[in-house]
């Protein structure tokens, strides 16, 4: 089932796609020269620099950018100013866009983008970077979750690496939401340049977030790495992660017979073995690998057969899905569980890894399953099942006030063992919702829960509540 995860409750940005024509004309190639950019580092001095064009981001307040010359750095002529709408503004849900220009610019003499912030409030926000152009989007690198105070603080965003950035459009971009109370509030941003600062030392790139893992695949099973990032050392003293593009990096396979890995970072598995998947940014090893062990041909979950008019679907390639806020909300600090999904010929499957318990989340709105009597879920057990291995499933629902925590929260679990739990095959359950006895009405549907013991991975595929 081809979807879009929201992990971590990471905010998905969903940029618009310009289209443009191009009209030739024959030229003798011995006229031609290299083509030469501008190597203008300026961003937002006192208004935008030459060129420079502003595209605000899907689902977000249109009019939350403003050029405010009350509120300035170092009493500047103007800054960028960013209103973050409360929860529930019917006009956007965050704040943000992308600034880029037309031509690119040559950034390779330069190793951050440096600006000037504060905020009305402290604050932390989503992300800000530069790298998004409204096109490729191919050199992006980025700082999550930035810490704001109400005093102006000179903030650094370290370059992966320079030489990549011949022709750069993307400028700069910015995503925030509101506060963990769901309150707007304002921040403002100035002196956006890129500046070659002498004081910034690359320590170490990571792929896979710096660790060493191994995960089973499948013949025609397609993965991206992930956890990708760059650290340096900075002027204060401490290490900087900067969230970086797969492009910045070269990837390589051990064994291509066994898995490809392309420019983009996605490993396809076409043969039996094992192959790892390293990768150099700047020509320098970065930290951590993904070891594939293909196990072969794929089976795939058995094709549902009931009628879509009698199934409400979580997660099915056979039916429409409702909507589902996450697959896997990781769940801090307990859950240890990660994702790392695959697709096998255009079907994605749920892949579970570092398994303890893992959750998806249905609440916007909650189902109503008074009509619905069973809970339909297949499971793939990769790894042998030892002694001891059991597996449960949590239905949970949200009461009358459609609110996780509302004090009339209502739940139930079931426990599986061998027989019925079987290593390297498709297990599908068929669950009575009347089993789940803890649940009382059924009517404000909003979790499915999965948990275990002596589990270290699973596969999910083709949730969804039916009845005959």
């Amino acid at each position: 089932m081809k979807i879009n995860l929201n992990i971590r409750f990471a905010k998905q940005l969903s940029l618009a796609l310009i289209a443009m024509t191009f009209l030739g004309c024959e030229n003798n190639i011995n006229d031609l020269k290299p083509a030469t950019y501008s190597n203008n580092p300026e961003v937002f001095i006192d208004g935008f620099s030459s060129g420079l064009i502003y595209a605000a981001f899907s689902s977000t307040v249109v009019t939350a950018f403003q050029v405010d010359k009350a509120v300035t750095y170092n009493n500047t002529n103007a800054a960028m100013r960013y209103d973050v709408p409360n929860v529930n503004d019917p006009s956007g849900t965050y704040a943000g866009g992308a600034y880029f220009t037309t031509v690119g610019r040559d950034l390779t003499n330069y190793n951050a983008l440096t600006f000037w912030a504060k905020a009305s409030q402290a604050e932390t926000i989503g992300v800000v970077g530069f790298g998004i152009d409204l096109g490729e989007n191919k050199y992006p690198a980025s700082l999550n979750n930035l810490i704001l105070s109400t005093s102006w603080k000179k903030y650094i965003i370290p370059i992966p690496d320079a030489s990549k950035l011949k022709m750069e459009k993307g400028m700069f971009f910015v995503s925030a939401g509101p506060d963990a109370n769901g309150n707007g509030y304002s921040f403002w941003v100035d002196e956006v340049k890129f500046e070659n600062l002498g004081t910034i030392v690359q320590q170490q790139a990571s792929i896979n977030n710096g660790l060493s893992t191994t995960v089973n695949s499948f013949n025609g099973v397609s993965v991206s790495v992930s956890g990708l990032t760059s650290t340096f050392n900075m002027p204060n003293g401490y290490n900087q992660s900067v969230t970086t593009s797969p492009n910045y990096f070269v990837f390589t396979s051990s064994n291509p017979a066994v898995a490809t890995v392309n420019e983009l970072g996605v490993v396809t598995t076409v043969g039996t073995g094992t192959a790892t998947i390293t990768a150099t940014l700047a020509g320098v090893a970065a930290k951590g690998s993904l070891t594939i062990q293909s196990l072969g041909s794929y089976t795939a979950a058995p094709t549902p057969t009931k009628l879509a008019a009698n199934v409400v679907s979580l997660y099915s390639n056979t039916y429409p899905n409702v909507p589902v806020e996450y697959y896997n909300g990781y769940w801090a600090p307990y859950q240890t569980t990660l994702s790392a999904d695959f697709n096998v010929n255009g079907d994605t499957v749920l892949n579970y890894t570092n398994f303890n318990f893992v959750g998806m989340q249905f609440s916007k709105p909650t189902i109503n399953a008074s009509t619905m009597t069973y809970l339909h879920v297949d499971i793939y057990f990769p790894n042998p099942l030892i002694s001891g291995s059991n597996f449960s499933i949590q239905l949970v629902d949200f009461g009358a006030d459609g609110a996780y925590g509302g004090g009339n929260d209502t739940s139930s679990t079931l426990t599986y063992t061998s027989p019925k739990l079987v290593a390297k095959n498709w297990v599908s359950f068929d669950i009575p919702l009347s089993s789940f006895t803890g649940v009382t009405s059924k009517t404000h549907l909003a979790q499915v829960i999965f948990s275990g013991a002596n589990i270290s991975n699973f596969y999910a595929d083709n949730v969804y509540l039916y009845h005959n």
